[in-house]
């Protein structure tokens, strides 16, 4: 059975950026996940220690957002990695990872960094 968890448009101010500004001012950034999660028995028992508890995961993807890094592809990595390594019910993350009106002088909705890890 192939199934997914996913959690949206979870909202976050951080200070990823090569700009000097952008460590200090921060930044908006949105964050969606996809992630592989055998739910079967979950499905059968209603207990959540037959799943991936997406409290934990929103806590994790918190913590590695207060993180500052110079590139939100960094970020995204991070994110994919610890999920994966803190998880071991997850079996793929999907990320979109994306910074809102990034100081480039355009007038830009955002920019965002898509990764898919097994």
């Amino acid at each position: 059975m192939q199934s997914q968890i996913i959690l949206r448009d979870m909202h976050f101010i951080a200070y990823h950026g090569v700009l000097p500004q952008e460590s200090v001012i921060g930044n908006e950034y949105v964050v969606n996940l996809t992630l592989s999660v055998d739910i079967h028995k979950a499905m059968q028992t209603d207990d959540l220690n037959d799943t991936v508890n997406y409290a934990e995961v929103y806590e994790t993807v918190k913590a590695e957002m207060l993180q500052p890094s110079k590139l939100i592809e960094h970020v995204a990595g991070r994110i994919a990695h610890r999920l994966l390594d803190d998880f071991p019910p997850i079996k793929s993350v999907e990320i979109l990872l994306e910074k809102l009106n990034p100081p480039m002088g355009a007038d830009i909705h955002s920019a965002a960094v898509h990764l898919t890890l097994p």
